[in-house]
């Protein structure tokens, strides 16, 4: 009779997912039948940690996980080759400071200044693009200063300031002290505007209103035994001339009270149309 009992429930457990367990003498004060339903999980895989709430080890991961993530974005490019304006003049002045960069400012991405921006993103450990990008500006910011007008216009290209009253009648070099920049102006029209340089505090450029009193292609100064071409001699010994230093080194060096212009050509152009009388207004 009991063997047939026992059968029974096995078949009933068959049928319905149950896991039949005999009475024995070890199993006394439990159920004789363990009955697990299609879905619950078994006290052993859930003290494993299997299956409860999907935490442990043999939960499966969510969907996607095992796909690689994405690449970060590249750093945003500020400026690059062709670029022109003031901040591209202050990413040359700053990389002059650190030794970067011997040329300009100049105003212009060009050749040399992706040459040098290269040269500081690599020795940074950053990726060599020649382009000024978020990340190489921000590295270049905490090894510099903020730089000055002067700094910016190093090499001249700065703009001219309103001209003086005096210079607005007749044929006048008219000389601005501040801008650093000569007009030259007839009948109140800017013919051509260029950066000059001035005397040291030791050696000052005159001011006031004077005239042309001397023109020589070649000059040579008797005092410094230095070229002085394209000179237009307007007070004693102080002329407007090219001065190979200025093109050279920029507002980093002073005349001895000439005043000094870089661009060969230009003052070249100057040198042809100024004549002998024309006036000469210096003035800040």
């Amino acid at each position: 009779m009991g063997r047939a009992f026992a059968a029974g429930l096995a078949v009933v457990g068959a049928l319905t997912g149950c896991t039949v367990q005999a009475p024995d003498g070890e199993e006394k004060g439990r159920s004789p039948v363990h009955i697990e339903l299609p879905g619950t999980p078994s006290p052993a895989r859930t003290a494993a940690g299997g299956d409860s709430d999907g935490d442990g080890p043999s939960a499966a991961p969510p969907s996607g996980d095992d796909k690689p993530g994405a690449a970060p974005a590249p750093p945003r490019v500020l400026w690059s080759r062709g670029d022109t304006g003031r901040d591209v003049r202050e990413l040359q002045a700053r990389l002059r400071q650190v030794a970067w960069l011997f040329e300009g400012p100049t105003g212009t991405y060009d050749e040399p200044t992706e040459r040098a921006v290269s040269g500081f993103q690599g020795k940074r450990g950053l990726p060599r693009t020649g382009k000024a990008d978020a990340v190489t500006w921000q590295r270049l910011l905490r090894m510099t200063r903020e730089p000055g007008r002067w700094d910016l216009y190093l090499m001249g290209g700065q703009p001219a300031d309103p001209p003086d009253a005096r210079c607005r009648t007749g044929r006048v070099l008219c000389i601005d002290k501040t801008s650093r920049t000569l007009r030259w102006m007839v009948d109140g029209r800017t013919v051509s505007t260029m950066a000059v340089r001035f005397g040291s505090q030791y050696t000052p450029t005159r001011e006031g209103v004077f005239s042309v009193y001397w023109k020589s292609r070649d000059h040579v100064s008797t005092l410094y035994d230095s070229p002085m071409p394209y000179a237009m001699f307007f007070s004693g010994g102080q002329a407007v001339h090219f001065s190979a230093d200025f093109a050279a080194r920029g507002y980093a060096g002073a005349s001895h009270g000439c005043v000094n212009v870089r661009d060969e050509a230009a003052i070249a152009g100057l040198f042809a149309q100024v004549r002998v009388g024309d006036r000469v207004v210096v003035s800040w």
